[in-house]
Parts: C-alpha cells; structure tokens; sequence
C-alpha cells in the first residue's frame, strides 16, 4: 500500500519545494510603495566618495535616486554602468540623480574611477553598503543591486542583477511625469 502511496506523495512534495523555490526567487523581486524608514537612515549616512572625501547622502533628498550597489570586482556592475551615465546625463536636469555605492574601499573605486567614466556620484561604504542595500529590499546579498527612490523618499521599486536605461525608464517616466 505504502508503494502505491509513494509516488504521489514524492509528486506532492515535489510541487510544493517547486513552489517554495519559486515564490523565494519571485518575492523581493521588486518592493512597490515601500516605506521610507530605510530610505532616512540612507539620507542621514554620510560615506566617503572615490576620493575619500566625506560626502552627505542629505543634499539627495527630495529628488528621485537611481541607487546602485555595486562592485569594483563585480562584472554585471561594470557593464551597466555606460548606461547608468547616460541615464543620468539625460535626467540629471529633472530633479534625478544616479548615486553608485560601492561595496569596496576607496582604493579599489578610486583605482577603478581612473580606468572607466563614470559621470554620476560614487560613494564607497564597504561591507555596510550590503546593510543598507538588506534594509531597502536586498533579502539575496545579490550585487549589483538597484532601487528607485520617489522624490517623496518612498521605494518605488527595487532590481536584482545587471539593469538597464530602457528597464529604468520603464519606471522613472511614470514618477518624472509628476
């Protein structure tokens, strides 16, 4: 009897770790209409950018922000980042701004700065960019990792992975239109 069970029961148990696994990599996909709890404590750090000079996340406030988590050593990174420049050329006259923060140290950004352009602000925080990057919606340690922040401060939405101007635009034209 208990063969004749076991097939189903393997079948059933199956589905639902399918299910699991898919609701896991799906859920944090992106955060819509997040709260800005996480979003002050970012506008109240204050992180070294590639030059090391101490700069105030403060003077971003108000404005839309493209933020990027990324890595010197992090190839998917490096790949957007033209197209992270020319988003912010394009909208930097919009009340937006691109901001890179780099989960390495300054010697590492300020090497890889004098190798690539980079045309929007860089900021270094090492291991505590991951922390801020967990409180705004990165449940997976995932880099490069990018969240849109409404001018109000609220998340209006997060990306895992490599993104693109076009993926970007998809969400920015809604909230520049206001």
């Amino acid at each position: 009897m208990f063969n004749k069970l076991s097939k189903p029961i393997i079948f059933l148990i199956f589905i639902i770790a399918l299910g699991l696994a898919v609701r896991y990599f799906m859920q944090g996909s992106h955060v819509e209409n997040g709260n800005s709890s996480s979003t002050q404590a970012l506008f109240a750090a204050t992180y070294p950018n590639e030059k090391g000079q101490p700069q105030s996340l403060k003077q971003y406030a108000g404005k839309i922000v493209v933020l990027n988590f990324w890595a010197t050593w992090c190839e998917p990174c490096r790949e957007e980042m033209p197209e992270l420049s020319k988003l912010y050329e394009t909208y930097k006259d919009k009340n937006l701004v691109v901001l890179g923060v780099a989960i390495d140290d300054v010697d590492a950004v300020n090497k890889f700065v004098n190798e690539t352009k980079v045309s929007y602000p860089l900021f270094t925080a090492d291991m505590q960019g991951m922390e801020i990057a967990n409180n705004l919606g990165n449940n997976k340690d995932v880099l490069p990792y990018t969240v849109i922040i409404k001018a109000d401060g609220s998340v209006a939405k997060t990306y895992f992975g490599r993104v693109t101007q076009a993926l970007l635009e998809e969400t920015l034209s809604q909230l520049l239109e206001k």
